[in-house]
C-alpha cells in the first residue's frame, strides 16, 4: 500500500474519530441522526468535488485570484490617497529595503472596510439575498432544519456570526434549543465573507487560488457544522416556516455608509485584537524562557500548541513527522486565533509542511472557533436576544467545541478525497 492510500486512510479514520467524539459529547446519545450524518458527509464531499474538479468551476475558483489582486489594487488606491507612502503610495525618499514600508494596519487591513461596504451594496441590490436564499433552501430540503435556522446558517458564510442572526432577529426568541445550538455552531465553524479576501491576500503566496479554497471552506463548514451540532444536541427543527429578512437599508449610499461603519468596527477590532494577542504571546514566551530546555530546545507557546493538537491534525491526514508544526499552527487557531494562524503559516519556512499538508490546513484552521470569538458571540447573541442569556452562553462554549470539530472535518474531508 503506497504513501498516499495511507494518508488518504488515515484522514478517513480521521472522519470516523471526529463523528464518534461529537457523538461521545451528545445531551442524547441514543438519538444518533443519521440521515443527517450520512448527508451531510456527502454533501461536504459533493461541494468539494465539484468545486476543486470540475474543470469549469476550478477554473473559475482560479480566476478568482484576479478579483482579489482587483480589490486589493483598489483598495490601495484608497489608502495611498488617505495615508500617502505609509498606505502604499509612492515614497518621498529612495527605498532600499521595500518589505520594511509594507503595513498590515494601512495597506491590508482596509480591505475588510471595503468588503465590507461592498457586502452591503450586494445585499441592497438583492445579490447577496438571492445567494443566501438558495443555500437556505438546500439546507432546509437536505438536512432538514427550519426556514428561520436554514437562512441564518446560510447567511453566515457571508456576513459572520454577529452579523447573520440579524437577519433573522424577530425569529431568535422562538428558535428551538437544538436550532440555536446550530446557528452559534455554524458561526464558529466559518468564517464571515468580509475576511474572505483578506485571508487570500496571506496565503496568496502560498496556496494557488487561495481565494477558491476559502470560499470552499465555507461552504463545506455549512453541513458539517450541522452534522457536528446536530450529533451533539438531537432535536427536531422548531421552525419549518420560509422565513424572511430583517436586514433592510434605505438606499445605496445608506447601503454603503453603513457598510463602511460596520467594516470599521471590524478592522479596529482586528488591530486591537493582534495588538494584543502577539504581546500575550510574546511575553508567554519571555516567561517560558526562563524554563529548563525540553528536547534540546527552549519552551514556547508554538512547541506546547505544537504537542497538544499533533494527534488531532495527525487524524486529519498530516504526516506524523509534519504534525507538530501542523499542530501547533492548529492550536495558535484555537486558543488565539485563524488570522494569527494564517499569518504563521505564510511565515513558515519552505519545506515545513507539504502541499498536501498546507492545503488540509488552510481548510481545517477557516473558522472562528476560538475563545475570542467565543466572547463576541455571546456579547452578541446576548444583546440580540437577552432573555435567552442564559441558555446562549453554555451554548457558546459547546459551539466553540463544535466548530473546531466541524473545521477539523473539512480538514479531513479534503485529505480523504482526490483533490491534491
Amino acid at each position: 500500500m503506497g504513501q498516499g492510500m495511507i494518508l488518504h486512510l488515515q484522514s478517513a479514520l480521521g472522519i470516523a474519530v471526529i463523528v464518534t467524539l461529537a457523538w461521545l459529547l451528545s445531551e442524547k446519545r441514543r438519538a444518533f441522526p443519521w440521515r443527517v450524518v450520512v448527508v451531510g458527509l456527502a454533501l461536504q464531499a459533493a461541494l468539494a468535488l465539484l468545486l476543486l474538479e470540475a474543470p469549469p468551476a476550478r477554473a473559475a475558483l482560479l480566476a478568482l485570484n484576479g478579483v482579489v489582486d482587483a480589490l486589493t489594487a483598489a483598495t490601495r488606491a484608497g489608502t495611498s490617497f488617505v495615508f500617502g507612502f505609509v498606505g502604499g503610495g509612492v515614497a518621498p525618499f529612495a527605498v532600499t529595503n521595500p518589505t520594511g514600508l509594507v503595513s498590515f494596519a494601512f495597506q491590508i487591513l482596509p480591505l475588510v472596510i471595503v468588503i465590507s461596504a461592498l457586502s452591503a451594496l450586494l445585499w441592497h441590490w438583492r445579490i447577496l439575498p438571492a445567494i443566501v436564499g438558495a443555500f437556505a433552501f438546500a439546507l432546509r430540503k437536505l438536512l432538514g432544519i427550519g426556514g428561520a435556522v436554514g437562512l441564518g446558517a446560510a447567511a453566515t458564510v457571508f456576513m459572520g456570526m454577529v452579523e447573520a442572526p440579524l437577519l433573522i432577529r424577530p425569529y431568535l426568541v422562538k428558535l428551538a434549543r437544538a436550532e440555536l445550538f446550530i446557528l452559534m455552531s455554524v458561526g464558529l465553524a466559518s468564517v464571515a465573507g468580509t475576511v474572505f479576501f483578506l485571508y487570500a491576500t496571506i496565503l496568496r503566496e502560498v496556496i494557488p487560488g487561495a481565494l477558491g479554497h476559502i470560499l470552499v471552506s465555507s461552504m463545506m463548514s455549512l453541513p458539517s457544522a450541522i452534522l457536528v451540532a446536530r450529533v451533539m444536541l438531537p432535536g427536531e427543527g422548531g421552525l419549518a416556516t420560509e422565513s424572511t429578512s430583517d436586514l433592510k437599508y434605505r438606499s445605496s449610499m445608506d447601503a454603503v455608509a453603513r457598510g463602511t461603519e460596520d467594516g470599521l468596527k471590524i478592522y479596529l477590532q482586528i488591530i486591537a485584537m493582534l495588538i494584543v494577542m502577539v504581546a500575550l504571546i510574546a511575553l508567554a514566551d519571555g516567561i517560558f524562557v526562563h524554563f529548563p530546555d525540553v528536547a534540546g530546545a527552549p519552551l514556547s507557546l508554538e512547541r506546547i500548541f505544537g504537542w497538544l493538537f499533533a494527534p488531532l491534525v495527525w487524524l486529519i491526514g498530516i504526516p506524523w513527522q509534519e504534525a507538530a508544526t501542523a499542530g501547533s499552527l492548529m492550536g495558535t487557531k484555537t486558543v488565539l486565533n485563524e488570522l494569527i494562524a494564517y499569518l504563521r503559516l505564510a511565515a513558515l519556512p519552505k519545506g515545513a509542511l507539504d502541499p498536501r499538508a498546507t492545503l488540509i490546513m488552510v481548510y481545517a484552521m477557516c473558522g472562528f472557533a476560538n475563545f475570542g470569538s467565543v466572547g463576541i458571540m455571546i456579547a452578541g447573541m446576548s444583546a440580540l436576544v437577552p432573555e435567552r442569556r442564559e441558555e446562549i452562553v453554555p451554548l457558546a462554549l459547546r459551539a466553540m467545541v463544535a466548530g473546531t470539530l466541524a473545521s477539523s472535518l473539512n480538514g479531513a474531508m479534503i485529505g480523504l478525497l482526490p483533490v491534491i
